[in-house]
C-alpha cells in the first residue's frame, strides 16, 4: 500500500506544474489599494483589468458606509445558525422579496455562495430516475454538481441548439422506458471565458416540443444586461420563460452570497432541500444589509450599468479596429485571442505588467488548446478613457513583439524571487 500524500503528490498536475516559479505573480499573485481600475502589484501602479467589479460598487461611497455602519451594529457573526434553525431575519427576507420583484420571479432563496450553491441545487433537483442534458462550456460550479447526479447527464455542443434538440430527442427515447424521471436543461446567461450569451430564447423555443425544465446560471449577466439589470433573461426578451434563475452578488454586486429565484412551489421545495443551505451557517446580516443597497443602487442609478457600456464597447471596438480577435462576444467581457504557447504568454503577460503597466488574466492550455493565449479583460464603470487609451496601446506594441519571436523561449520564467 502506497501512502496517499506520496501519490497525490506524484501526479502531472496541470495548474499546479509550474507553482515554484510562478507563485505569487502569475498565480495567486497580491494586489493591494483600494478595489478600482488601478492597483498596485509588486510594487507598481497597475491599471486593473481582472476585477469583476462591473458596476464599480466596491467603492461606492454608499455602499463603504452601508457596509460600515452595519458591520459596526451587528458584527460578522449575526446571525449564527442555519437558516432554517436560527439564522433568519427580517433583512434576509427583504432581501429576497426585493430580488424577486427585480429579476421578475414569484420567491427568491438567498444563498451563501455561488458556487456552493449551484452544486446543491441540481443535486436537490434530480434524482436517479432524471435526466440533466447542459452547455459544453459550462462552469465549474455546474460541472461539480453533475457530479453528483447518478442519473444521465448528456452534454450539447456548445450553445448549438441543433445538438441541444439531438440531446433532447435522446433524452426522450430513453425516458419512455421509465415511469418516473424528467428533464433540466442547464445553461448560462453569459460565458464567462468567451463573453457569448446563452441562446436563451432559442432554448426557450424548444419547451414548445419537449417538456423540460430550464436553470440559467446568469452570474455575468445580473446587473449588466437587460434594459433594468435584470440579466440576460430580460436582455433576450425570455425571462418568465427561465424556470429557475440563478446569480451571484460577487460580481455586479460587489459583495457575497447568492441566489435562486423562480416559482415559489419549487423555490420552497427548494428551501427545504438544499443540504449547502440547511446545514450551514446563514449569510451574514451585514453582507445581507450591504445587499439591499448594491440592489438599490443599481434599479435606481442605470447610468452605472450605461458608463460600464461606454466603456466595453470602446474598448471592444478599439481592440477589433486594431485587428485583434475578440471572438464572439456579445457582453462585456473582452476576451483577446493570440496565438503561441505558455512560455511566450507568461514573458508576455510579464511585460504588460512591468513594462506598460496592465494587468489582465491569461489563459492557456489545458484549459484552452495548445498554442493559444486568451487574455481576458473586464471592463468596469470605473475605467477612464485614459485607462482603455493606454490598453489598447500597450496591446498593440506587444502584439508586434509576439509576431516578431521577441517573446520567444523554452520555458516561463522564475516570478517567485521578483515576487
Amino acid at each position: 500500500m502506497r501512502d496517499l500524500f506520496d501519490m497525490l503528490l506524484s501526479k502531472d498536475n496541470p495548474i499546479g506544474r509550474y507553482r515554484n516559479r510562478a507563485h505569487g505573480y502569475f498565480t495567486f499573485p497580491k494586489l493591494e489599494g483600494e478595489l478600482g481600475s488601478q492597483m498596485s502589484f509588486n510594487r507598481k501602479k497597475v491599471i486593473m483589468w481582472s476585477l469583476n467589479d462591473y458596476l464599480g460598487l466596491a467603492n461606492h461611497q454608499e455602499v463603504r458606509q452601508i457596509d460600515a455602519d452595519s458591520t459596526a451594529k451587528f458584527g460578522l457573526a449575526y446571525p449564527m445558525g442555519s437558516r432554517m434553525m436560527s439564522g433568519n431575519t427580517e433583512f434576509h427576507e427583504q432581501l429576497e422579496h426585493n430580488l424577486s420583484e427585480f429579476v421578475n420571479k414569484e420567491d427568491t432563496l438567498l444563498l451563501n455562495f455561488g458556487y456552493q450553491g449551484m452544486v446543491s441545487i441540481i443535486d436537490s433537483l434530480c434524482s436517479r430516475h432524471d435526466i440533466i442534458i447542459y452547455d459544453a462550456e459550462s462552469h465549474a460550479c455546474i460541472i461539480d454538481g453533475l457530479r453528483l447526479h447518478t442519473g444521465h447527464r448528456f452534454v450539447f455542443k456548445h450553445n448549438d441548439i441543433i445538438d441541444l434538440e439531438k440531446q433532447l430527442d435522446r433524452a426522450k427515447k430513453l425516458l419512455k422506458t421509465r415511469q418516473n424521471g424528467g428533464v433540466l436543461v442547464i445553461t448560462e446567461g453569459v460565458f464567462g471565458m468567451a463573453g457569448d450569451q446563452g441562446k436563451l430564447r432559442e432554448i426557450v423555443k424548444l419547451k414548445e416540443k419537449y417538456p423540460f425544465r430550464l436553470l440559467v446560471d446568469d452570474a455575468h449577466g445580473f446587473g449588466t444586461l437587460g434594459v433594468n439589470g435584470a440579466g440576460t433573461g430580460e436582455e433576450q426578451g425570455v425571462q418568465q420563460d427561465i424556470d429557475l434563475y440563478f446569480s451571484t452578488f460577487v460580481k455586479s454586486m460587489a459583495s457575497l452570497g447568492a441566489f435562486v429565484s423562480g416559482d415559489k412551489v419549487i423555490i420552497d421545495f427548494i428551501r427545504y432541500t438544499l443540504r449547502s443551505q440547511i446545514f450551514a451557517k446563514s449569510l451574514p446580516i451585514s453582507f445581507v444589509i450591504g445587499n439591499i443597497k448594491r440592489l438599490e443602487l443599481i434599479k435606481s442609478n442605470p447610468k452605472l450599468k450605461d458608463k460600464l457600456w461606454e466603456n466595453a464597447i470602446t474598448l471592444q471596438n478599439g481592440l477589433r479596429e486594431r485587428g485583434f480577435d475578440i471572438g464572439v462576444t456579445n457582453s462585456v467581457i473582452t476576451p483577446v485571442y493570440m496565438k503561441g504557447g505558455i512560455a511566450e504568454a507568461t514573458a508576455m503577460l510579464k511585460d504588460l505588467r512591468e513594462s506598460y503597466g496592465i494587468f489582465c488574466s491569461v489563459v492557456v492550455y489545458p484549459v484552452i488548446p495548445k498554442d493559444t493565449i486568451i487574455y481576458r479583460l473586464i471592463p468596469t464603470a470605473n475605467h477612464s478613457t485614459t485607462d482603455i487609451l493606454n490598453t489598447l496601446n500597450a496591446f498593440t506594441k506587444v502584439k508586434v513583439k509576439l509576431d516578431t519571436g521577441q517573446y520567444k523561449q523554452t520555458d516561463i520564467p522564475n516570478m517567485v524571487e521578483m515576487a
